[in-house]
């Protein structure tokens, strides 16, 4: 069975990231081969290792974005910045989460994005472990809605739609049948409208590859 470990938590087996019941494996047994990854916070360690894959990925056009515009010079949401890590350690996979506002609310939002793995690692649920991850611990620290422009098939399977995007919109072009979102709470998005804005959490020198 294909393994995940994510750090602090010992192994889960796949099975259970993607919704089943399944049992805990013992604390620091991670498996071995090209199926088991561990998932944990980014570091600034992680940041060329991070860009190089980013780049492998998605291409040189991923900053030209409208959602890099909400990215663009900030530092992702407290804790919800995450690698995955394969068997030797090198960075395979990554997910970052951003403060935003909603529009004129005003009311507060994550962006998520870019999420990315590794070519060479597609295909053992490093994208699904991330995820759902990612969105766990986004709701553990109280967050209300997470947003993202993404491959709606794929993001339904975490619950993302475009039921609640209709009065919203990105800083840039963007298809809206790509613009998704999910409630962490309920009806965090029911007033929402207009224009998606970057919150305040500006670099600083020591941080601003971070940001990148």
């Amino acid at each position: 069975m294909e393994a995940v470990f994510l750090e602090n938590a010992g192994v889960w087996p796949l099975s259970f990231l993607e919704g089943e019941m399944a049992a805990r494996r013992p604390e620091g047994d991670v498996g071995h081969g090209r199926e088991a990854f561990a998932i944990a916070p980014e570091t600034p360690a992680d940041v060329p290792a991070r860009e190089a894959l980013l780049d492998r990925a998605m291409g040189p056009k991923r900053k030209r974005k409208s959602s890099e515009k909400l990215r663009r010079g900030r530092l992702p949401a407290e804790g919800l910045a995450f690698v995955a890590r394969g068997p030797d350690g090198s960075l395979v996979g990554t997910v970052r989460l951003w403060d935003v506002r909603l529009g004129e609310t005003d009311a507060p939002a994550l962006l998520l994005g870019p999420l990315a793995v590794d070519p060479a690692m597609k295909g053992v649920g490093i994208g699904t472990a991330l995820m759902r991850h990612a969105v766990g611990e986004a709701k553990r620290r109280g967050h209300g809605a997470i947003l993202l422009v993404g491959d709606a098939p794929y993001y339904a399977r975490f619950g993302f739609s475009a039921e609640k995007t209709g009065r919203l919109s990105m800083p840039g072009p963007y298809e809206r049948e790509r613009f998704l979102a999910l409630e962490l709470v309920g009806g965090a998005l029911d007033r929402a409208h207009g224009v998606l804005k970057p919150a305040r959490r500006n670099t600083r020198s020591e941080a601003l590859a971070r940001a990148a």
